[in-house]
């Protein structure tokens, strides 16, 4: 049976690295170091997939410190204790250092990780992180509102002093019913001194762990005698999400949470205001249910354009917004105005949603769907509740060809 050594040198793509004797316990008095080379022009990335080292606040006896490098001057990505499992970590560059200590008392299972090579970030603002004091501001994810945060884009520490009111906006993290994979965690408290480095305290009260297109309860605030809140993101090498915004403000401890003054409307200085009015909605009534009539066949030429695309992203916004999806097309059967660059294969596509749940999509590799929709006022693509959508089956593609060459 394979059993991981103590320290060691590995070169490759990608592998496991774990503590000494894991999924045993890790020995008492251990100093192990492993240094991990991924190819040149690649940055070495680390995912924990178990953590179990004796947990303390300070990290002082039992530790796995993560350098970005194999030398004395390697910047330290992390180090970590407890239970709490790190986010995942990039190096600058291609190699990576850990080094694990523990003293001769309470061990645990140790550390199991995955490392991978991976692409350098392509610009600036794939960074994220960083403490907070102003008395107000925002935070948000990695390439927030422009694309989809990137892969392996935490961990994603915020801090902030005082008693903390946080609302958040927009929320788009990949789903999953347990949030396995990409997560936003919030915490009352947090590590002492540099969060990035030491991570969430084992004993930091966590006040929610969120993911999916719900948008979590629209304030999350920090009342006990802590005096810190922590917010983290943490997402894995693989299906990502347009992300998400927040707010916080700071207030005084015990004073009555501030609720959005509500503008009058009309009337000016002196007058009193008008009686208020019902205002259109600004997304198109959704039905009871999403139903969808008719047949390929008849429902190609009442389309201003049809076409076939997996679906990348899917954000839906509150209900007085339109949500968005963006495609990548598989091929163009009528493009009706649309702007869609040649070769229409791979071109990303961003549809407006006016009925939130209606049409129906979800998003990944295997997401793919016929898609016949509305030019919108402003020219671009319109997916109304009635539009016809159906997943896409190999098949089709003879049948939509044929269609694509008869006059409507």
């Amino acid at each position: 049976r394979f059993r991981f050594r103590a320290g060691g040198t590995t070169r490759g793509e990608s592998g496991f690295i774990a503590s000494e004797g894991f999924p045993r316990h890790y020995p008492p008095g251990s100093n192990c170091t492993w240094t991990i080379t991924v190819p040149e022009g690649q940055v070495a990335t680390l995912s924990f997939r178990v953590f179990d080292l004796e947990p303390d606040p300070l990290c002082r006896f039992d530790a796995l410190s993560v350098f970005g490098g194999h030398g004395p001057g390697a910047p330290l990505l992390g180090r970590f204790c407890g239970t709490f499992r790190p986010g995942a970590l990039r190096a600058p560059q291609n190699r990576l250092r850990l080094h694990m200590e523990s003293d001769g008392g309470t061990a645990g299972r140790g550390f199991l990780a995955w490392f991978s090579a991976g692409s350098p970030p392509s610009n600036e603002h794939q960074f994220c992180g960083g403490r907070l004091e102003k008395p107000q501001g925002s935070l948000s994810t990695p390439n927030w509102p422009e694309e989809n945060y990137p892969p392996l884009a935490a961990p994603c520490p915020r801090r902030s002093g005082e008693v903390v009111e946080l609302r958040f906006g927009k929320f788009d993290v990949e789903p999953d019913p347990h949030c396995r994979y990409d997560y936003v965690a919030v915490f009352e408290g947090g590590a002492p001194g540099d969060a990035r480095r030491r991570g969430a305290r084992d004993d930091a009260r966590r006040l929610g762990r969120f993911c999916g297109e719900e948008t979590p309860g629209c304030r999350i605030s920090s009342l006990s005698s802590s005096p810190e809140l922590l917010v983290q993101f943490v997402s894995d090498l693989s299906v990502t999400a347009d992300g998400f915004s927040a707010t916080y403000t700071l207030r005084e401890r015990g004073s009555a949470p501030e609720t959005p003054a509500q503008k009058p409307r009309g009337g000016g200085k002196g007058k009193a205001p008008p009686s208020p009015r019902a205002e259109p909605p600004t997304a198109a009534p959704c039905p009871q249910r999403c139903r969808r009539a008719g047949t390929l066949q008849s429902n190609f030429c009442s389309s201003d354009f049809v076409l076939t695309g997996t679906v990348k992203s899917v954000s839906r916004g509150p209900p007085q917004e339109p949500g968005w999806a963006v495609v990548s097309v598989l091929a163009l059967y009528k493009s009706g105005g649309l702007g869609v660059p040649e070769p229409a294969k791979g071109a990303a596509l961003r549809l407006q949603l006016p009925c939130r749940p209606c049409p129906a999509l979800k998003k990944g590799a295997c997401s793919s769907y016929v898609l016949m929709g509305r030019l919108a006022a402003d020219g671009g693509a319109l997916l109304p509740p009635e539009a016809f959508v159906v997943p896409y089956r190999p098949q089709q593609q003879q049948v939509l060809g044929n269609l694509s060459k008869r006059p409507c």
